[in-house]
Parts: C-alpha cells; sequence; structure tokens
C-alpha cells in the first residue's frame, strides 16, 4: 500500500482559503451584531429618554403640588396669625371698656339707658383648629364670630359715648337752670368761687372714641352743676315764717306810717302773730343779735359771698353773737319792738351792705323749688 504524503505548500494553500472563510463569516457577523446593536441602542436609547421625561414631568407635577400646598398654608397662617391679632386687640379693648364702665358707674346723674339700649356681651372665643381637618372653614367660622364680638365691642363704645352725653346734658340743664335762679336773685354766678366758667351744649364723641376726653367733659359739667348747687344752698331763698303770710309792706318806697310821708322801706313787712318763730333763711353765722333802735330787737346773720339777713321787731331774741345758724333754725320770736304799729317780721336781705329787694330771692326759692325733683 502506497502512501501520499502532502507537502507544505499543498497544506497551505488549502488552509488559506478556509481561513479566508472563516475571517470573512467573523466579518459579516461582527458587522450584523454591530448593526443590530446601533439600530437596538438607539430604540432603547429613545425609551430611557422618554421614561426620564415623564419622570421629569412627574417631578414637576408634584413640586408645583407641594409649592400650592406650601402657599396654601402659608395663606392660612397668615390668616390665623391676622386672627390672633384682632382677637388680642379685641380682648384688650374688652377689658380697657369694662374699666371705662365702672368709671362710668361712679359719675353721679347717670341715668339708665333708654328702653331697648341695652349693653351688648361680647362673647370671646379661642382660636383652633391647627393641623384639623377643614381648618380652613373652621377659620373662617372664628374670622364670623371674630367680627361680631368686634361689632359689639362697637356697640359698648357707643352705648358709653352716649351715656356720657346724657351726664353733660344733664349737668348743663342744672348749671342753666342754677345760673338762672342766682341771677334772678339778682346776683352775678361769678360772685360765687368756681361758678365763673360756662358749659353746656350736646356731647358729640370725638373721632376715634376720646374716651378721656369726654369723661373730662363730662366731670367739668357735674363740677360746675355741683359748685352751684352748693352756692344756690347759701342763699337766702327760703321764706323766714312758716305757712301762708301775706305782706303788709313792700320794698322800696312808701308813705312811712309814722310821718305819713314817702320814705325808702328797706325790707318787707310780713303778717304774723305775736311768738311765731322767726327762721333763718339760709345758713350762716350771727353777726349781730340786740335791741337796734328803730329795728327793735333786732338779729344779722352772714350768710358769706357778701349776703346779709335781718329779722327786726322780735318779741325775743333765741340767738346769740357768733352761733351759726343752720337754715330753717328759729332766731327770734315775732313781735312788736322797736319802731312798729303792730306784729309783724320785718325782713331784710342785703348785698355787700346795700339792701335790695327780698322779694327776689323769695321768688328764685320758689322757682329752685319747683324744679326739684
Amino acid at each position: 500500500m502506497r502512501h501520499h504524503e502532502t507537502s507544505p505548500e499543498r497544506t497551505r494553500s488549502q488552509r488559506g482559503p478556509a481561513l479566508l472563510a472563516c475571517g470573512l463569516g467573523l466579518a459579516i457577523l461582527w458587522a450584523g451584531a454591530a448593526t443590530y446593536g446601533l439600530v437596538f441602542r438607539d430604540d432603547a436609547l429613545a425609551r430611557l429618554l422618554s421614561g426620564q421625561g415623564g419622570m421629569q414631568a412627574a417631578y414637576e407635577a408634584r413640586i408645583a403640588a407641594l409649592g400650592a400646598e406650601i402657599e396654601r398654608d402659608r395663606e392660612t397662617l397668615a390668616a390665623r396669625t391676622d386672627l390672633e391679632r384682632r382677637l388680642s386687640a379685641a380682648l384688650e379693648r374688652q377689658a380697657e371698656l369694662e374699666r371705662r364702665q365702672s368709671v362710668l358707674g361712679r359719675l353721679p346723674g347717670l341715668a339708665p339707658p333708654p328702653a331697648g339700649e341695652e349693653r351688648p356681651a361680647p362673647d370671646a372665643f379661642e382660636l383652633r383648629g391647627e393641623g384639623e381637618p377643614r381648618a380652613g372653614r373652621r377659620a373662617e367660622r372664628a374670622a364670623v364670630r371674630l367680627a361680631g364680638l368686634e361689632s359689639g365691642l362697637d356697640a359698648v363704645q357707643a352705648a358709653q359715648a352716649r351715656a356720657l352725653g346724657r351726664v353733660v346734658d344733664g349737668a348743663a340743664r342744672d348749671v342753666r337752670h342754677l345760673r338762672g335762679v342766682i341771677r334772678g336773685a339778682g346776683l352775678d354766678p361769678a360772685r360765687f368761687a368756681g361758678a365763673a366758667s360756662a358749659v353746656g351744649g350736646p356731647l358729640v364723641p370725638l373721632p376715634g372714641g376720646d374716651f378721656p376726653g369726654m369723661l373730662e367733659a363730662a366731670q367739668a359739667a357735674l363740677g360746675e352743676a355741683e359748685r352751684l348747687r352748693r352756692s344756690t344752698e347759701t342763699l337766702p331763698l327760703r321764706p323766714p315764717v312758716e305757712g301762708a303770710h301775706g305782706v303788709s309792706s313792700g320794698f322800696g318806697a312808701r308813705l312811712d306810717p309814722f310821718t305819713r310821708g314817702l320814705a325808702l322801706h328797706t325790707g318787707l313787712d310780713l303778717k304774723a302773730e305775736t311768738g311765731e318763730p322767726a327762721r333763718a333763711t339760709a345758713p350762716g353765722r350771727v353777726t349781730a343779735a340786740e335791741f337796734a333802735g328803730g329795728y327793735g330787737n333786732m338779729v344779722e346773720i352772714d350768710h358769706g359771698h357778701g349776703l346779709t339777713t335781718r329779722y327786726a321787731h322780735l318779741a325775743r331774741i333765741a340767738v346769740v353773737p357768733g352761733q351759726w345758724m343752720a337754715a330753717g333754725a328759729v332766731v327770734g320770736r315775732i313781735g312788736s319792738t322797736g319802731r312798729s304799729t303792730g306784729a309783724h317780721l320785718h325782713y331784710e336781705t342785703r348785698i355787700d351792705g346795700e339792701p335790695v329787694d327780698p322779694e327776689r330771692f323769695l321768688e328764685a326759692g320758689r322757682r329752685l323749688g319747683a324744679a326739684a325733683p
């Protein structure tokens, strides 16, 4: 058997095409894989980019929603802060109005409010609801209640201003009346200490409710009325004898009962029975209690402010000089001593030593008594 031997050249010639075919196959395979990778990589990249875009949009929506929620929370917090500020101011105002009411309660002459004008009762409350459901609705309800509280405080403040107005108006009426009484007696109100200032007119509340200024006006009016009232109490306005007594001789020129010629009669001659009491017509101090010529037994009382009264022709004197007399106190018993034709009381009023008509004072006293409640 003959063996065939393969030469190296032949072997290399056979292996060359095989290697070429293998390399070509690998190149084709690599090219296909590369082409597949390129094609499908772009599709994956597109899908990735699309997914990232969706995620970005979702994040942006979440961020927008979170921003809106934060803004709502900020608005709710601002509203709550404003409500708390208003509530604190309202409670402070309520305390101040209660203090003012206690001051008003101590004012003399404060009339009760007219029917239907009752003092409102403001309703205090607490703000709640932070972190609770429906906090917005709770805040709205709180705002409504707070507005009601503020409205009630406005009503209380207005009622207090009206009360002060009634005080001033009442005091002004008293001042006008008392000054009229004093003038009617022939006196200038300025004669009395503190009575020269003039007050009056309706009280018009100032914008913003100037309570101290309004209160000062009310106190000034009340003080003026009280000073004038005390002044009238020192005037000889009471009759010197009790009951109805006729006048037998008035003040002024008359025919003298002894000379039958014209003469000045310096007082009133009041008809009375012997022994009836003669009474002081105002409080004062006795400056004379003695027999005084034509006056007979006479008592003189100094009432201050230049005012004096005299009680003459007394049967008996019941006081001594320096004695303090209350209005209505007995100074003596009526008689007919001195220059007199019969039992009666000669009564005089003098201003700064000059005799004036006592009827002025008696009429002023009747006017004052008619106005008394």
